[in-house]
Formats: C-alpha cells, sequence, structure tokens
C-alpha cells in the first residue's frame, strides 16, 4: 500500500496567557492510500489539533507534513472535512448544499448534478434532496454533509467526532452508513472519535494518544472482516479489541473500575 501521508516529528505548541501549552508530539505516522486511520484518546490531547494541522489550516513548531509527496505548508483544498455538526446552510435545500462545494471551487455545478444524487441516493436521502435543513433529523443533516466532503472526489477526508452530536440508535446506524461508503469510495480517512467500539467498527488501524501533549501511546491494526456486521461486532475477536483499547486507557488512569465504599456512598448522599 502506498502512503498518502507521512508525519514526521511534528509537534504543535499554542501560546497562552499563562505560556505555552504542549498540545501534541511529536508525532511519527504514516497513513496508506484507502486507509481508514481511526485517531482515539482523551480529551484535549490533540486529536482535532492534528487533523487541522494535516488539513494546513494551523502550523506546527516543528517537524513535516507531507500528502501525496507534497509538503503541507498551507491550506489544503483538495482534501474532505467533516465536523461534529453538518454546518448546512440554511436557505439551500439538501442538493444545493451539496453542490455548493463545487460552486464555491469555480466548477460547473451540472457536470457533478448526478454524482450528487448519486451520492444522496447511496446514504438513503434520494427522497429529501429537495427538502432544506430544519426539515430533516440530525442524522440526515450529518448524512448530506458527507455526500458534501465527497462530492469533489478528494483523495483524503478529515472526519472531526462527525457522529458524536448523535443519539445511539442514530449513531450506529451512521456507523454502518459510513463504512458503506468508505468501501464503495475507498477514500484515505482520518477519524477522530471518543468512541472505543466505534474506532474498532469503522478502522483498519487506530491510533492511541497519550493525554496531552497527545503522542502516539500504540497503533492497533483491526483485522476483522468487512463489513463490520452486527455478527461482527458481537463476535469475541471484536471485543478482544474493544478490551485492548480500553486497557490502555485504565492503564493511563483515564479509564477506571472503581467500586464505590460505603464512606463514598454517605458523602454522595446513598445509603
Amino acid at each position: 500500500m502506498k502512503d498518502l501521508i507521512q508525519i514526521e516529528g511534528v509537534k504543535k505548541i499554542y501560546q497562552s496567557k499563562v505560556g505555552p501549552i504542549h498540545a501534541l508530539g511529536p508525532i511519527d505516522l504514516n497513513i496508506g492510500e484507502g486507509e481508514f486511520v481511526s485517531i482515539v484518546g482523551p480529551s484535549g490531547c490533540g486529536k482535532s489539533t492534528l487533523l487541522l494541522l494535516v488539513g494546513g489550516l494551523l502550523e506546527y513548531e516543528s517537524g513535516k507534513i507531507h500528502i501525496n509527496g507534497k509538503l503541507v505548508n498551507k491550506p489544503q483544498t483538495d482534501i474532505g472535512i467533516v465536523f461534529q455538526t453538518p454546518v448546512l446552510v440554511d436557505w439551500r435545500d439538501v442538493l444545493g448544499n451539496v453542490l455548493l462545494q463545487i460552486e464555491m471551487r469555480g466548477l460547473k455545478k451540472e457536470a457533478y448534478l448526478e454524482k450528487a444524487k448519486n451520492l444522496l441516493r447511496s446514504v438513503g436521502l434520494a427522497e429529501f434532496e429537495k427538502r432544506y435543513p430544519f426539515e430533516l433529523s440530525g442524522g440526515m443533516q450529518q448524512r448530506a454533509a458527507f455526500c458534501r466532503a465527497l462530492i469533489h472526489d478528494p483523495p483524503l477526508v478529515l472526519m472531526d467526532e462527525p457522529l458524536g452530536a448523535l443519539d445511539a440508535i442514530t449513531r450506529e446506524q451512521l456507523r454502518v452508513d459510513l463504512e458503506q461508503l468508505w468501501l464503495v469510495t475507498k477514500k484515505t480517512v482520518i477519524f477522530v472519535t471518543h468512541s472505543i467500539p466505534e474506532s474498532v467498527q469503522l478502522s483498519d488501524r487506530v491510533v492511541v494518544f497519550t493525554p496531552r501533549p497527545g503522542q502516539i501511546a500504540e497503533v492497533i491494526e483491526i483485522d476483522l472482516p468487512r463489513p463490520r456486521t452486527i455478527a461482527v461486532r458481537e463476535s469475541s475477536a471484536f471485543q478482544q479489541y474493544v478490551h485492548q483499547l480500553t486497557s490502555i486507557f485504565m492503564n493511563f488512569g483515564i479509564l477506571r473500575d472503581t467500586v464505590i465504599s460505603t464512606d463514598q456512598k454517605s458523602v454522595v448522599g446513598e445509603e
């Protein structure tokens, strides 16, 4: 597999009123073409920062990032980005929101019209292309955001907790939809999530970050068949990966499995 992204010794430090904050790094990571890589770690460890650095939306203090052999030293235009909220334009219908990116790039909308409709069809929104965002559920809005990120056929898609704001059932269905969309398009995806099962379900590899400053504690290859059906997700192999990742965070002290003592119960008002 050819590497699409090379991250070498990258470090990010934010300046604040109380002094510099070492947020991330150094990070060394290569990501192959067509690979789905999830980044999992505690809040504030630099997961989203890394996405912004790869997208050229932040400057790094040291190291280098290359995409397809080209140094990242400015905002990248040939990528797709999906945020935690859909960020749809209220006054455009669903199809218009997907095509907005085409218009902003100065491309001919007519040339992408059929592709936009096919993308919407692939995520179950064929009957909603003329609806406006306020007429859609949160999950449907996020599906539209997926389509918008893919309409210009980018080689790389950056996803910053795109399912994080959804209810549990909707989130479960969108995991399935997202995997199916990835299986069809085979884009390279960097996916930030706080959910351990979600990372196992979607990823080829899971990159585990330490607490801030975020560094790579471990990279786990997920050797499970695709698509990751309910049967796969209920398998012992799937649960072993979840247990492995959970154990890492327990060793960090981020996750704890503590029994509340009698004295503690009295403090919180339990008898």
